[in-house]
């Protein structure tokens, strides 16, 4: 059946507070290359939101890539696995960006990036085999959230999805990684569509994707245009050009306009959104079985010699990574953050790993990073939250440590998205703020 690029749908609820950010996507157009595998990849057990994993090799053991390394008998995990094909060398804890502290697994590299044996492609015919496979790739959501995939899947009866929003619209700035999805890994998106489609019985399916992404569009037309898909149920849509557009909720009201209660889930008002990266992952899994054991980054900033984008053994020092563009500039960076400027996460320093969530690392010179002053009470942080928040006045009840206007703050509804932060003409950091009263708030209600 073939259809016009008339059908190209736009968004039917546009979020009224937002804001329009410089897009700086340098790499857009930069092919992904892939980096050899690093002396060694030091691998933390807790790469998703949930249950940490406890390793299940020991030290000495022979590896594969593919191989299982850490894995949790409770439902909301999901299984690590080697990136790199060697030798257990050590068990060591590390301090995650979020401040955390995890055990990891270090991993010698053999250099051969010898897959696990056997491999072969994934037969997937019902609701359980997705779940199984879901969960065997070690997939969780890959646009930062981390949430693993197949919880997604394991819908009570009385649950009708509708539809299936796909997410491409990458709204942050100097981000690519999807981009790049979008140009290079057509086939691995199209098999993960239909398998979620046909095997959750799901009726529509929406590939969303920002105005300003034209060649992405262009590309993710063809899926849209399939000849499998005979009645019309995946459609592409055209997102405003605003941010944060791929915040789960806001993309929700966009696409559908639906609004997801307080303590609610996608699923709870009739869908499911998934990154496209993860929407290809699975792809990917189903045609290969090499689970998740790497992913695309984005590397940029001034205080890098060669922004691009890189497929990256997970477990990979950001040190190595730098190495493998070029090293930093002369001067050097004054902040490493993994993720992007708005939702990113400020390193300590380049002795991170890449893990599953890491979709982009920025090495930004001195120029590149704000200077607070004063609050200057122009209530601009308030006027610009898509979730009527008041980060000011979160801030002053923080610093006043007082406990009961914190708790009347609604601060759960809370994306972290950081349009409070880029719109204070003082710079001041809210978005930090608002994550670091979360955390009291959680501290609070626990007492």
């Amino acid at each position: 059946m073939d259809k016009s690029k008339d059908e190209i749908l736009f968004p039917v609820g546009n979020i009224p507070r937002n804001v329009l950010l410089p897009h700086q996507k340098n790499t857009a157009e930069c092919e992904t290359v892939v980096m050899p595998a690093p002396a060694t990849v030091t691998i933390p057990m807790r790469q998703h939101i949930g249950v940490p994993c406890v390793p299940t090799v020991k030290i000495g053991d022979a590896v594969f890539v593919g191989s299982v390394i850490g894995d949790s008998d409770r439902p909301v995990s999901a299984p690590i696995h080697a990136s790199v094909s060697g030798t257990v060398k050590a068990f060591t804890k590390m301090m995650m960006p979020d401040g955390s502290e995890t055990d990891c697994v270090v991993i010698e590299s053999d250099g051969k990036m010898t897959p696990v044996p056997n491999l072969a492609p994934v037969e997937i015919h019902s609701t359980e085999d997705l779940i199984k496979a879901t969960r065997d790739c070690g997939l969780v959501g890959l646009g930062g959230a981390g949430f693993p995939t197949h919880i997604k899947f394991r819908l009570p009866d009385e649950k009708k999805i509708d539809t299936l929003i796909i997410n491409g619209s990458e709204c942050e700035p100097y981000i690519t990684a999807d981009y790049r999805c979008c140009m290079e890994d057509y086939d691995d998106i199209l098999t993960g569509v239909y398998l979620v489609k046909e095997q959750l019985k799901i009726d529509d399916v929406i590939i969303a994707i920002e105005a300003n992404k034209k060649k992405a569009i262009d590309k993710m037309y063809s899926i849209a245009a399939d000849k499998r898909d005979t009645h019309n149920n995946i459609r592409l849509m055209e997102l405003q050009t605003r941010y944060p557009q791929g915040a789960e909720k806001v993309l929700i009201y966009s696409v559908l306009k639906r609004t997801i209660p307080a303590g609610k889930l996608p699923a709870d008002i009739g869908c499911i959104v998934m990154n496209i990266t993860s929407i290809a992952a699975l792809g990917h899994y189903a045609k290969t079985g090499m689970p998740l054991v790497s992913r695309r980054v984005t590397v940029d900033g001034s205080a890098v010699k060669e922004p691009k984008n890189v497929i990256v053994p997970l477990g990979t020092s950001v040190a190595d990574l730098m190495e493998f563009c070029g090293g930093y500039t002369e001067d050097g960076p004054s902040r490493l953050i993994m993720g992007g400027p708005m939702m990113g996460t400020t390193l300590l320093d380049d002795t991170a790993v890449i893990t599953k969530t890491s979709n982009a690392v920025l090495a930004q010179g001195e120029d590149e990073i704000p200077h607070p002053t004063g609050c200057i009470h122009c209530g601009r942080c308030a006027s610009h939250c898509p979730m009527k928040l008041n980060p000011a006045e979160v801030e002053r009840a923080l610093r006043a440590k007082n406990d009961e206007t914190l708790k009347e703050l609604n601060l759960t509804y809370c994306m972290e998205c950081g349009c409070c932060s880029y719109s204070c003409p003082a710079r001041r950091p809210l978005a930090q703020v608002m994550r670091i009263a979360k955390k009291e708030l959680r501290r609070i209600e626990a007492k």
